[in-house]
């Protein structure tokens, strides 16, 4: 059986500072999900900010095993009822890997 990573990025850094787009192209999420996916036993995919529902729908949420989350410039963007379905998740038995400062 395979272990569903939905990995979750702001995606924001990477289009505001050129430095940092350079060193992730395709973003930090993307950077993240790549490492993941050598392993054979999990099937990896990304979602980021600015996709409709950020990313997070109840469909993708319902498809996942394991959400990590990297935050770090764009809290406040997050829609409320995405973050209220991510926590009902994680109540229901979702796993939540929160990576940098994605506890704000």
């Amino acid at each position: 059986m395979l272990n569903r990573v939905t990995v979750w990025g702001e995606f924001r850094h990477e289009k505001t500072n050129p430095r940092v787009a350079h060193i992730y192209p395709e973003g930090m999420h993307e950077a993240i999900a790549q490492h993941l996916r050598r392993n054979r036993q999990l099937q990896v995919v990304t979602a980021h900010l600015d996709e409709p529902e950020h990313g997070l729908s109840e469909s993708r949420l319902a498809n996942t095993d394991v959400l990590t989350w990297w935050g770090h410039l764009a809290h406040d963007d997050v829609d409320d009822a995405v973050a209220a379905r991510v926590c009902r998740r994680v109540l229901e038995g979702m796993g939540l890997v929160v990576l940098h400062s994605g506890h704000f």
